[in-house]
């Protein structure tokens, strides 16, 4: 009874660490982007172009160092390594024009493929049970994306907000949910029938 006691006292505490842990980073990291939204676009753009860097030196190394590839094959990764070489550097030379050029391209993207989504529910429509719903969904997808594409760059620090705060209150819920979890299984545990410590030597109290 105290080791299945003790294995479930270690699962809750185990989990509870985790959820804490979870909730701490993202509490953490959507305040960070409530609080400094114009650092952690730049950062992360950072990172992007340290991506682009990295993968560019792979497709180089591939295009010469591989040598069972045919000619044009290698030419084509050192092109392409190249370019992504350039474009990363480009983007580490010019961090706030490059973040500005992204939030902008994301937003334009996202847009094209809400319009895309409303289009493909329409022509579903007549296999779909709920055909109301979908019109209503149809119409609100392309309605949001023409809107993003005459305004991308205030999509774009839109999402940049509900991104942060979605990351605020998942992360007070995580924790939350660390301090909570298994209050009640470990009472119902700790409250277990006692063991008879007269049973297993086969002899009753004396009166």
């Amino acid at each position: 009874m105290s080791e299945s006691l003790t294995e479930a006292k270690s699962l809750f505490t185990s989990i509870r660490v985790s959820l804490a842990i979870s909730g701490a980073i993202a509490l953490i990291a959507g305040i960070v982007l409530l609080v400094w939204p114009l650092k952690t676009a730049v950062i992360v753009t950072g990172i992007i172009a340290a991506y682009l860097i990295i993968a560019g030196l792979v497709y180089v190394g591939l295009g010469i160092f591989s040598g069972k590839k045919g000619g044009w094959a290698r030419v084509g990764h050192i092109v392409l390594g190249l370019l992504y070489i350039v474009a990363g550097v480009i983007a580490f030379l010019n961090l706030a024009a490059a973040t500005l050029t992204l939030a902008v391209i994301t937003a334009i993207f996202l847009g094209i493929s809400w319009i895309v989504d409303g289009i493909v529910s329409l022509t579903l429509l007549n296999k779909d049970g709920s055909k109301a719903w979908t019109i209503i969904y149809a119409i609100i997808s392309i309605a949001a994306g023409i809107i993003v594409l005459f305004s991308p760059l205030l999509a774009a620090v839109a999402l940049w907000w509900v991104l942060g705060i979605a990351l605020v209150v998942l992360g007070i819920i995580q924790i939350v949910r660390a301090i909570t979890l298994g209050r009640g299984a470990s009472e119902s545990v700790g409250a277990a029938e006692p063991v008879n410590p007269y049973s297993d030597a086969g002899t009753t109290p004396a009166v």
